[in-house]
């Protein structure tokens, strides 16, 4: 076995008016919040399904079904708690994780020290190992329409 392996997540959630906007685990004051089973943070899912991938444990849908009644409106940092500790069982450790959120408002930039220090903390890694950039569509696709939240990420696990 390989002592590093990558892995790539990728989730979208719906926007509707008067839920919650959690983005990396910091709560972001939008008229409009995500819809989903937990609390809808993409950017957490897909650096769930990044890890899980490259750890070759399926995917987050997989450990955390959205038909578990027990997982309803849960906090997508637990997720992430409970991901990390399903790879160290594995043996793996985060090298680094490099994530891009599309999202056409509200912009998200103040924001991102934030997520990264949250995201740092919650995976157990050294500070400046985790990467989020934001971007638009340019009023391209649902995202562009502001009817969607997507994110990706590119997780670096090693032994």
């Amino acid at each position: 076995m390989y002592p590093c392996r990558i892995g790539f997540g990728y989730d979208v959630h719906q926007l509707t008016e008067g839920l919650p906007l959690i983005i990396g685990g910091v709560k972001i004051s939008h008229y409009k919040g995500a819809l989903g089973h937990s609390d809808a943070d993409a950017l957490l899912h897909a650096i769930c399904d990044a890890l899980l991938g490259a750890s070759g444990m399926r995917d987050i849908g997989f450990h955390f079904p959205d038909s578990d009644p027990a997982l309803k409106g849960i906090d997508s940092r637990i997720l992430l708690k409970k991901t990390m500790a399903l790879i160290e069982e594995k043996g793996w450790k985060v090298g680094n994780i490099d994530c891009t959120v599309a999202l056409q408002k509200p912009k998200i930039a103040p924001y991102i020290n934030e997520m990264e220090t949250q995201i740092t903390q919650l995976v157990g890694s050294e500070t400046g190992t985790i990467s989020v950039k934001a971007t638009t569509t340019e009023f391209l696709g649902f995202t562009g329409r502001e009817e969607g939240v997507q994110a990706w990420a590119v997780v670096l696990l090693y032994r």
